[in-house]
């Protein structure tokens, strides 16, 4: 059956500070039901919020709805990220995302569940490597 989720009425929690640094809101859209494996959420971050290092067992793709956040897989660049960027991270590969220093950032997060996992996380960012 067709669902419609109407604007307000999704679930928002504080970033949980076992996956994330700063302050974060995420705000779940969409958990589809089996067999469907989709997950949804706008996740805001204030400006030096950041997820932790994670890996997604089907890959992630980010939607940036507004502001200016970074991305950086284990061994690669940052990123910086402005509105209207998508990104897509592969399967199994390490990395981060959040707001830059200076300015907040939302974006979509959409990643596929595997026998219902979509995250692994890992440790945090330090200051350090979000600064790099």
């Amino acid at each position: 059956m067709l669902q419609v989720h109407r604007k307000g009425a999704h679930p928002k929690t504080a970033g949980n500070p076992a996956y994330f640094t700063g302050q974060v809101e995420v705000e779940t859209l969409l958990e589809a039901p089996p067999p469907a494996r989709v997950r949804v959420a706008r996740v805001r971050f204030a400006p030096g919020a950041r997820t932790h290092w994670h890996t997604h067992p089907l890959g992630q793709t980010l939607i940036v709805l507004e502001g200016t956040g970074w991305v950086q897989e284990e061994s690669g660049p940052k990123e910086t990220l402005r509105e209207g960027d998508v990104v897509w991270i592969p399967p199994g590969v390490k990395h981060w995302h959040g707001a830059t220093d200076q300015a907040p950032m939302v974006h979509l997060a959409l990643q596929e569940a595997l026998e219902g996992r979509a995250v692994d996380w890992l440790e945090p960012v330090n200051d350090a490597q979000y600064q790099g």
